[in-house]
């Protein structure tokens, strides 16, 4: 897509960004919207993000070398060109989401956009809603931490990014609408909806979900109370919907369900993993190693579905019976009639995922990275294992520059439910990788060096161990990584390094058999 400046730039867009003043060429043509000078081509608008590690505005010389047009920019760049524009605003940040949406047409504005946001299960429910909508023949796009659709086929998403900057997000929502889609389900983290980033400032969202809020990211948002309140940021969007249907979904079992709810003015509907007065209740649950049988019970006409799925963990009888009831209105069928379509449902890659070389032992991985992922998925294992009278080793580490409160408690909830621990690198960054499972280790009570408790930075060389240890029978969790592309490392020689954990494992299963 190319633009001149003056198709987009309104006096309400130039309010909307803080527009301070201009100095250069009066209309350039615009190419793309770039946020990285390494990603910069002839004609794009570059936008100078202040960093945490580094300051966009040390990299405008370089933008324009490559052929930026346009520089938005809040501080005074070390740098000017007369042949280029430069626009300053207040925030550049807060404003390369208004100057997205205005490039892009306001895509969002063209599609139902359904928006889910908690602490867990947000990538399954984004993938849930939208195989349950094209199931139904609904066109529909997605955009998750995992993958994105927006042409009818799914794409593995390159980003460790839950939401993507605000240029990326209205490129794909403008992708559906080319692609004539209908509906749009967004990944909505907390990052991407506070204001701070205001990645998704300019989304007209139509319907809000909330999977659950826990402890996490506070590093980012400061208290707990601010991590929440962002997240609410959802529901309050969808006060501004004028499509029908437009309403909410909440956790009922999640002591939060109530602020949500609060936060719009829209109908909001619930779903409970007990039984209760929630909109979709579940009544029963039989946990398999590859899925679940539930009895789901819908509260107004008080009918009892019973329903089978191929999704991995007890927890996720929440995540589908969320995405029925949002397919549901969506669709103007009623939940009985989608049930037929929940064994389809594939689960995301590197959740709760399998892998099975013939080893006489399970392996899985799953993206489980905070203290309560840990609860829901280790406590219906610890059931299944003790029936077979095996045991469980989790492998798991902590991402670096973020929330250092969780470290201890996840070692504590992961010995509670544990039988062997190995703890290795998740994401170090700049911070010493051994020092991060010191922490991690702090709240292994009890556990001994060497016996049940290994402590091995190199994550590759930390899975092979774990598989060492496991007898037949065993369970081995490889937590944290899920369906990530890389271990970030910014500290000494080491740099960023692809990996993939799926088959890392397999990589690692195949040298066992060899050796074995």
């Amino acid at each position: 897509m190319q633009r001149r400046l003056s198709e987009i730039w309104t006096e309400e867009l130039a309010e909307r960004v803080g527009f301070i003043g201009k100095l250069g060429p009066n209309d350039p043509l615009i190419t793309s919207l770039e946020y990285d000078s390494r990603s910069v081509q002839q004609g794009s608008l570059f936008f100078a993000l202040p960093g945490l590690h580094a300051d966009g505005h040390d990299f405008i010389e370089h933008a324009v070398e490559r052929g930026a047009s346009i520089v938005v920019y809040q501080s005074t760049p070390p740098f000017r060109d007369p042949n280029v524009l430069y626009i300053r605003v207040a925030d550049s940040r807060f404003a390369m989401s208004a100057i997205s949406a205005s490039f892009y047409d306001n895509p969002s504005k063209k599609l139902f956009v359904v928006g889910v946001t908690g602490t867990e299960g947000k990538s399954t429910v984004v993938y849930l809603i939208y195989q349950l909508l094209r199931l139904a023949k609904k066109r529909a796009g997605f955009i998750s931490t995992v993958q994105y659709a927006v042409d009818g086929k799914e794409h593995n998403n390159p980003e460790h990014q839950t939401t993507p900057e605000a240029p990326v997000i209205h490129k794909y929502l403008s992708a559906m609408v080319e692609w004539r889609a209908d509906f749009a389900v967004i990944e909505a983290s907390s990052h991407g909806l506070s204001p701070l980033t205001n990645r998704l400032g300019d989304i007209d969202f139509d319907v809000a979900v909330m999977t659950n809020v826990r402890h996490e990211h506070l590093e980012f948002h400061g208290t707990w109370e601010q991590y929440r309140d962002d997240k609410a940021n959802l529901f309050r969007a969808i006060n501004h919907s004028k499509r029908l249907p437009s309403f909410a979904v909440v956790n009922a079992d999640d002591p939060s369900a109530d602020y949500f709810a609060k936060a719009t003015e829209k109908r909001t509907f619930s779903f409970s993993l007990k039984p209760g007065s929630a909109n979709l209740c579940l009544q029963s649950i039989e946990s398999r190693a590859d899925g679940n049988d539930c009895i789901l019970k819908e509260r107004y006409w008080h009918e009892l579905y019973s329903v089978c799925d191929k999704l991995p963990g007890a927890f996720n009888a929440g995540n589908v019976m969320a995405s029925l009831i949002v397919a549901s209105f969506l669709t103007k069928k009623a939940v009985v009639d989608l049930l037929r379509f929940v064994p389809q449902l594939r689960p995301v890659r590197g959740r709760m995922t399998a892998v099975d070389k013939g080893q006489p032992f399970e392996v899985v991985v799953d993206y489980a990275h905070t203290p309560s992922s840990f609860e829901a998925v280790l406590p219906p294992l610890r059931k299944r294992i003790d029936d077979k009278g095996t045991r469980i080793i989790s492998l798991f580490g902590s991402a670096g520059e973020r929330d250092t409160k969780k470290r201890k408690l996840m070692g504590a909830v992961a010995a509670r439910w544990s039988d062997l621990i190995v703890l290795t690198d998740e994401d170090p960054r700049g911070e010493d990788p051994m020092a991060i499972l010191e922490e991690i280790a702090l709240g292994v009570q009890g556990g001994k060096r060497g016996e049940d408790l290994f402590l091995i930075p190199d994550r590759p060389q930390a899975i092979r161990k774990a598989f060492a240890l496991a007898r037949p029978g065993d369970l081995v969790l490889l937590l944290g990584k899920g369906h990530e592309n890389s271990i970030i490392y910014s500290r000494g020689d080491k740099k960023t390094i692809p990996y993939d954990e799926i088959s890392e494992a397999e990589k690692a299963l195949e040298e066992l058999k060899g050796n074995g």
